[in-house]
């Protein structure tokens, strides 16, 4: 008879594993639809295309100024640490010659053989000297003891200097970290930005109303040839006259994130610079740019005045009068004239 074989049992492993299988199918039929193509990302209009690339270049000029003040500091402490390495390097050459003198001084001991002086010139040829040179030794004395407490003074300055510097050098390691941070930002907006205008066809870019750009609606870059000259007569005086002026001839010049000029600006750069050439120091970031002048309200506006933008204070121009300012927007447009209604105004400041 032959033997009785047990029928196949079915592994509870293998059923679950198909089970999965099934519902992954199901899952992916029911996400690609019966046509077996993929749920395509909604189409946005092109309004809706420029409002979130709007969105996109506040937040990556917000991180522009974080950049800024960030790279500001950076610079400073790295300067501050050069002035230490120079004091420490001017330090240890005084220190080397000092030390090179008492080594001439132990040395002469050494071949004197160590002799106490008041001992050596007591066994002298001359003993009538001994109080005058015994004295004259004690001067000495007391000024190879000076040295010594000078070397030793010199040294603890040298520490205290490598101390300070150890100090700058590790706020400059974290300043150029938060920069990489910053940067990081700044592109990864700017990125999604681009990505977002590639979506639009050439007609919908140049469309009115449809254009990404923020200053769309900006007066043309050098509209009249008079207005250089009104605004700067209007201000209030000669620096403020002098700041319009150069913001003027930068007109058309490109936005470029972190940028000072003299070929390229970021809006605060723009700011620096056209006082930079009126011979006036503002801070590099809109948030210091803002405290670093008196107050004044819209309706006193004049032209040179900076004037400021968002509930952040992260966008900055110099007015020219009319309603109107210079500023450089984004990296999509360069620096160009455009009216105060273009942005929601936060307040101003007359720095000179």
């Amino acid at each position: 008879m032959a033997a009785h074989r047990k029928p196949r049992q079915r592994s509870m492993g293998g059923s679950k594993a198909r089970t999965a299988a099934t519902i992954a199918l199901a899952g992916a039929a029911t996400a690609t639809g019966f046509d077996g193509t993929g749920h395509a990302e909604p189409q946005l209009s092109p309004a809706q295309v420029k409002a979130k690339v709007d969105e996109l270049y506040q937040e990556a000029e917000v991180a522009t100024e974080k950049y800024n003040g960030a790279k500001e500091k950076a610079d400073a402490a790295g300067q501050r640490l050069k002035d230490l390495q120079d004091q420490a390097a001017r330090k240890e050459e005084r220190l080397n010659s000092a030390r090179d003198a008492l080594g001439s001084v132990a040395a002469a001991q050494y071949r004197a053989g160590g002799l106490d002086p008041a001992v050596q010139l007591a066994l002298s040829d001359d003993p009538d000297r001994y109080l005058e040179n015994a004295e004259f030794v004690e001067r000495a004395g007391n000024r190879q003891n000076a040295a010594v407490a000078g070397v030793r003074k010199q040294l603890r300055e040298i520490e205290q200097l490598r101390g300070a510097a150890h100090v700058e050098l590790t706020s400059l390691k974290s300043r150029q970290t938060e920069l990489k941070q910053h940067k990081k930002t700044i592109t990864g907006k700017l990125g999604s930005a681009r990505q977002l205008l590639s979506r639009l066809g050439v007609q919908e870019r140049s469309r009115p109303g449809a254009s990404p750009d923020r200053a769309s609606h900006s007066t043309g870059a050098r509209d009249t040839l008079a207005a250089p000259g009104s605004a700067s007569a209007q201000a209030p005086n000669s620096r403020a006259a002098a700041a319009v002026s150069y913001a003027y001839q930068k007109l058309g010049s490109p936005y470029v994130w972190g940028a000072t000029g003299p070929n390229a600006f970021d809006c605060s750069g723009l700011v620096q610079a056209a006082y930079r050439a009126a011979g006036v120091s503002l801070p590099r970031t809109t948030y210091s740019q803002i405290a670093a002048g008196r107050r004044v309200s819209r309706s006193e506006l004049l032209p040179g005045d900076l004037v400021f933008f968002y509930a952040g204070i992260s966008h900055v121009g110099i007015y020219v009068g009319n309603g109107r300012m210079i500023h450089a927007p984004n990296p999509s447009a360069p620096v160009r004239v455009a009216p105060l209604d273009e942005m929601p105004f936060a307040g101003a400041t007359r720095v000179v």
